[in-house]
């Protein structure tokens, strides 16, 4: 037994389906959780930067800043299946379809990588089409969105629960104008990183919820 646990006393809570402790695992959990939300917010801000302030004298972002774009993204990724395997949700089947998800969204991304030959921005936007598998990734998110607004009535998770899709399906069908796109993007990427600030300062037992339910719905396996 290390020493922090040892000077680690469990408080004792009364769930739905009796009484429990949140360990310092626990904690441990909802501090990676968190720490990757914020690792994916902050990437998607920066790429968000990079893609609408394009160079002096053009109207498109260089082709640095493009291929930086890339290494964001999989950053983001990265920081996205971190976060699916480390957040507490009730349903099992909602939490492994996100899951799923990601995994499409990411092997989607890989694969028209090599079929392009270009940078994920440049795919993205020069062939909307690739948002029916890329944008696996983007659904998951919105479901952390959803989960978070749902738990919590967060605003910004409440509005981005349906910018987002807005967002994706407007790009996939050309229904939304560049301009229109930009500012969507801007308002997505500075509500993902407000998110993640917040979480930073909330309380490590709300993330963890009531683990009596998660006890129940095992023994019902």
């Amino acid at each position: 037994m290390s020493a922090l646990e040892s000077n680690f006393t469990p408080e004792i809570y009364q769930g739905q389906f009796g009484t429990f402790t949140i360990t310092d695992r626990d904690r441990q959990g909802v501090i990676v959780y968190r720490s990757a939300l914020m690792v994916a917010a902050v990437s998607f801000a920066i790429a968000t930067l990079l893609v609408l302030l394009p160079v002096s004298g053009s109207e498109r972002p260089s082709p640095n800043a493009i291929g930086l774009v890339t290494w964001l993204y999989i950053t983001f990724s990265v920081a996205m299946g971190v976060a699916l395997s480390t957040i507490h949700i009730y349903m099992v089947v909602l939490h492994r379809a996100l899951q799923v998800f990601w995994a499409i969204g990411c092997v989607s991304a890989i694969g028209f990588s090599l079929y392009y030959r270009e940078p994920i921005g440049s795919i993205v936007y020069e062939h909307p089409l690739t948002i029916l598998g890329i944008g696996f990734t983007f659904a998951a998110l919105t479901g952390i969105f959803f989960k978070e607004a749902f738990c919590f009535n967060r605003f910004e998770t409440k509005i981005l629960t349906f910018l987002v899709p807005i967002l994706l399906l407007g790009h996939l069908t050309n229904l939304l104008t560049a301009n229109i796109e930009a500012v969507l993007l801007a308002v997505w990427s500075g509500l993902f990183f407000i998110f993640a600030s917040r979480k930073a300062f909330q309380s490590i037992p709300d993330d963890i919820g009531d683990k009596s339910v998660f006890d129940y719905l095992e023994k019902q396996k």
